[in-house]
């Protein structure tokens, strides 16, 4: 059975080879008008409608499975509808996620700098990149350690192998060497 196309339709011809493949840009072409009326009453965006059509498309020309081509409109309409059930899936996840973002940042209360303000962001953390090191290997260590992974002076004291107060001192005396380093380095005020 092969398929001919009248007036916009797909039907099968009695009289072509059995097991004739589909000719798919064909077939798109002509199912392609209600299959667009019916992704769009599903979804309403027009560039949403293209997308959905686009995977529709690659999902018929890959398809594994034979389609009788006098069954092949209601197989076009299956596959639209799951592709559009697909695309608002995915965009549903985009819209959580962006909702889990935008909650974030305002619980955390800080907002996008200024491009300026990323700027002065980076040229801000270079420097103290480059203030750290300077500090001895030591300072420097449990300086990240405490500040990049969050640890409390317990943590480091059980971590580094020595005792909490030791801990405590080293910790102050690498956060003053560092202050000293970024006054050098005109970043910040040392106040006296």
């Amino acid at each position: 059975m092969s398929v001919v196309m009248n007036a916009g339709n797909l039907t099968p011809e009695p009289d072509g080879p059995p097991g004739r493949p589909i000719d798919w840009a064909l077939a798109l072409a002509r199912h392609d008008r209600w299959l667009r009326t019916v992704v769009s009453a599903r979804l309403g965006e027009r560039q949403a409608v293209d997308e959905v059509l686009q995977e529709v498309s690659l999902a018929a020309v890959g398809a594994s499975a034979v389609v009788e081509p006098s069954r092949l409109a209601g197989w076009l309409y299956r596959l639209a509808i799951r592709q559009t059930l697909l695309y608002r899936r995915a965009r549903g996840r985009q819209h959580k996620l962006a909702g889990r973002y935008a909650r974030k940042v305002r619980d955390e209360g800080t907002t996008s700098p200024e491009p300026l303000g990323w700027l002065l962001l980076d040229e801000r953390s270079a420097l103290i990149r480059e203030a750290l090191a300077r500090l001895p290997e030591r300072d420097a260590e449990v300086l990240l350690l405490k500040y990049t992974e969050n640890w409390s002076c317990r943590d480091l004291a059980e971590h580094l192998g020595q005792t909490e107060a030791a801990i405590e001192s080293r910790l102050h005396r690498a956060r003053r060497r560092l202050r000293e380093e970024l006054a050098r380095s005109s970043v910040i005020e040392v106040r006296r």
